[in-house]
């Protein structure tokens, strides 16, 4: 009879678990489609509070195009900003100081401005299984920075290290611990496809707003936004 009670309570507590399991696992599912359908909406712009912003830029022609983007953007309305490059790219925060010093002479210049690098996932020429250790520290890193920043906009368009704070940014989104809304700005250079970085945040509805500068592009990713060539 013991025997009996001890299976009875053993299958119970089982029943239990998967109940508990299939609710939390219902639960993630439906807040990820509700962090998915109201990242589609557009930012609201008519609060007069500046919004706390993060910026990466990336090696090559990446910090030229996201420069070209800062020039046109109401820095006023986001700020303060915080500039992000890999630790290995010294170049992009150079730059970076150069925009934020041509803009202290203006209406729109702030001494908020940090900047800040962050560890490759992978370097160029790494190998694949040296890259998991190297991944899971820029992964590690990612999440101390937002946890620092706890920024509202991320701003990207390409270079790899965007993707360990667009995913930390969603996650954070789907457990209610801060809502970053993530825009992507795909590189010119980028005709017939989108980036690897670009793919990932389109595929996995990661970014609130894509946006390409080619029609081809617009065509091939329909929810991606063709806003004409910025460069």
């Amino acid at each position: 009879m013991e025997k009996g009670d001890f299976c009875i309570s053993t299958m119970a507590s089982s029943n239990i678990a998967v109940l508990l399991t299939i609710g939390v696992i219902t639960v993630l599912v439906i807040r990820i489609i509700y962090v998915i359908n109201r990242s589609r909406k557009p930012l609201h712009s008519k609060s007069p509070r500046s919004l706390s912003t993060v910026i990466v830029l990336g090696s090559g022609g990446h910090t030229a195009e996201m420069l070209n983007l800062l020039y046109v953007l109401q820095t006023e309305r986001f700020k303060p900003r915080y500039y992000i490059a890999a630790a290995t790219d010294n170049m992009s925060l150079q730059k970076a100081h150069v925009f934020e010093d041509s803009l202290l002479g203006s209406a729109q210049g702030s001494r908020g401005a940090e900047f800040m690098q962050i560890y490759r996932s992978r370097e160029v020429g790494q190998s694949y299984i040296t890259s998991v250790g190297t991944t899971l520290v820029a992964i590690a890193h990612a999440l101390w920075l937002m946890i620092k920043i706890r920024p509202q906009v991320i701003l990207c368009n390409g270079p790899g290290t965007c993707i360990p704070l667009c995913v930390i940014a969603f996650l954070f989104k789907v457990l209610g611990i801060r809502w970053s809304s993530i825009f992507y700005v795909e590189s010119i250079a980028r005709v017939r496809k989108l980036s690897l970085s670009g793919l990932l945040l389109y595929k996995l509805h990661m970014a609130d707003q894509l946006f390409v500068q080619w029609p081809q592009l617009k065509e091939k990713y329909p929810r991606a936004h063709y806003v004409g060539r910025l460069m």
